[in-house]
């Protein structure tokens, strides 16, 4: 499938197979890049600077592995508000979770999906019932527990 450019983006394809690269491998050295594209370090290091300049770029992390790290279970909450006007304030009390590993305002059944992650399901109804629950404008909550990540990816460029 051919690689649609995105309108209002000053974007080329080089800018394109540079972002392909490091969403790869975020560790790639600016010079291998440079050198697998046959263009100059310099080159690299403007063409990043623009891309985070112009929001493409929203910054590099580190991801580690949950379970490696005693955390066994990952779920799903999906959450309904009272009134959606309370989104807002929810999410500020969200925020302070530290569990909440993503948060998704939605249409459909639910007005918030969260993925959260614990340490088992005793630390997940601990989270339930004394943190989320608890938020000011949550009338209830839903809960999915994943039992294997079968696919997990960036956008491909190319």
């Amino acid at each position: 499938m051919p690689h649609r450019k995105p309108q209002n983006l000053e974007i080329d394809n080089l800018d394109i197979q540079i972002l392909s690269i490091l969403m790869k491998n975020a560790t790639t050295p600016y010079t291998e890049i440079a050198k697998e594209l046959i263009v100059s370090g310099g080159t690299i290091h403007v063409r990043m600077k623009k891309l985070e300049e112009l929001g493409v770029i929203k910054g590099a992390s580190l991801e580690v592995n949950p379970q490696k790290l005693g955390y066994d279970v990952t779920a799903f909450l999906g959450i309904f508000l009272e009134k959606g006007s309370q989104y807002n304030e929810a999410v500020k009390q969200l925020k302070m979770v530290p569990e909440i590993v993503e948060l998704h305002y939605t249409t459909g059944s639910w007005s918030i999906f969260a993925k959260i992650v614990c340490h088992d399901t005793n630390h997940l109804r601990e989270v339930l019932n004394e943190q989320i629950q608890s938020v000011k404008g949550i009338q209830r909550t839903e809960t999915f527990i994943s039992l294997e990540e079968s696919i997990k990816r960036q956008i491909t460029l190319e």
